[in-house]
């Protein structure tokens, strides 16, 4: 576990798989059965929003688990799998809105946590959001609460589940009246898809790296 840590703390200083990793789980219209993705950057003028999650990753038993959260139906994004986090408030810097959202949503404590960098943001066009995610390690053991305001259910993903090839599959969805080939890992009754999906799927590329050394 120490071991992982540490690879990451280095790795996340130096160029990451950035986008390359996030299309893997990229949904896109159905009709393109090979599509190429052109960068996906906000317009300086497009008054986006910042915004931060933190990808929490526990260490205090003997398999890495990653914590997801259902969000509360009727909330933005209710219904889905997702990081904690949210936008920024005032001058926060990333790791201060992650950590936030985090004690607010889940009950965090932010002393248990151990900061091992970013991954690669993330432009999410339809909710003029960037997104950067900040990965923390938990090692110290920690009842987690859900704030019913924003979570229904605290998920705890094992790293083995994400990397089984049975649980990613491709599905065709109806989103805004377009049919798209959606890729989803099946590790909860609700499907992980979307922004969430995608900047999990970089953390998984450089698990695989570490685990290829």
């Amino acid at each position: 576990m120490k071991a992982f840590q540490a690879f990451l703390e280095h790795r996340l200083q130096n160029s990451l798989p950035g986008s390359n990793a996030q299309n893997k789980m990229r949904p896109h219209p159905a009709e393109l059965s090979n599509p190429s993705f052109k960068p996906n950057l906000p317009d300086e003028d497009s008054g986006y929003r910042n915004s931060s999650v933190l990808v929490p990753i526990l260490s205090w038993n003997n398999r890495l688990e990653v914590i997801l959260t259902l969000r509360t139906a009727g909330i933005k994004h209710g219904g889905q799998l997702s990081f904690p986090g949210g936008g920024q408030e005032g001058d926060e810097t990333y790791e201060e809105t992650a950590l936030r959202e985090s004690r607010e949503e889940i009950g965090l404590i932010e002393e248990h946590v151990s900061l091992a960098g970013r991954l690669s943001p993330l432009y999410v066009n339809h909710s003029n959001n960037l997104v950067t995610p900040v990965v923390g390690f938990i090692s110290k053991k920690q009842e987690f609460v859900a704030n019913p305001n924003e979570v229904e259910e605290i998920i705890f993903v094992p790293f083995s589940e994400l990397l089984a090839h049975e649980n990613q599959v491709r599905e065709e969805w109806d989103l805004r009246d377009t049919k798209y080939t959606v890729p989803v890992w099946k590790i909860h009754d609700v499907p992980l898809w979307g922004a969430t999906a995608m900047m999990m799927s970089e953390l998984i590329e450089l698990y695989k790296e570490f685990k290829s050394l």
